[in-house]
């Protein structure tokens, strides 16, 4: 015997459970939040996304698919200068939009207990590879000889991950785009490009 077929979108629960831990952060929101963004009940939730944590991580490999590809596609861009314009311009882009200002994998479980430990672990893992591949393609750029000589690709790679998540905090409490384009236009007239 087969149970009733499911009635709701995956996607579709992924994407609105995904603003609600953007809006609330992971130990800010309570399953109650999650099941009524979702449209769905309890038990349907746990069948299909198994616990809060579980569904929390799916979120994040959503939101790397959706708002934040631009980091992924930052890494394609031809030149060094311009992987880190793509970034930073993405990055404002992401953070200031209406529905959801600020990052979820800065925000999402920065602010948790030790109960949340494993959560906080994943989203520092992910941050890490980010900003790991980010090394590698400025290490590649370095190779090509689009650094100026003696630039760092690691501490390079360091500090765009570093303004990306302060573009971010900015973002969530009310900075306009505008302004954090200001930030980011300084930041590139002094990218260390040869």
């Amino acid at each position: 015997m087969t149970g009733r077929p499911r009635a709701f979108d995956l996607e579709d629960g992924l994407e609105r459970a995904m603003h609600v831990f953007w809006r609330h952060g992971y130990e800010g929101t309570a399953l109650s939040d999650l099941t009524a963004a979702m449209g769905i009940n309890r038990p349907s939730l746990y069948a299909a996304y198994g616990n809060k944590e579980a569904l929390f991580r799916q979120c994040l490999d959503h939101y790397h698919r959706g708002p934040a590809r631009h980091v992924r596609e930052a890494l394609d861009e031809p030149t060094g200068r311009a992987v880190a314009e793509h970034l930073l311009r993405g990055t404002v882009a992401a953070v200031t939009h209406e529905e959801s200002p600020g990052c979820l994998l800065v925000h999402g479980a920065l602010a948790t207990g030790e109960g949340s430990a494993a959560v906080r672990a994943d989203t520092a893992a992910r941050r890490a590879e980010g900003r790991t591949a980010l090394r590698a393609r400025l290490e590649q750029a370095a190779e090509a000889g689009e650094l100026a000589p003696g630039a760092d690709p690691a501490v390079l790679a360091d500090y765009l991950t570093t303004l990306t998540h302060g573009l971010a905090v900015r973002a969530s409490d009310g900075t306009p785009a505008e302004q954090l384009h200001h930030i980011v236009d300084f930041a590139l007239s002094t990218f260390p490009a040869a």
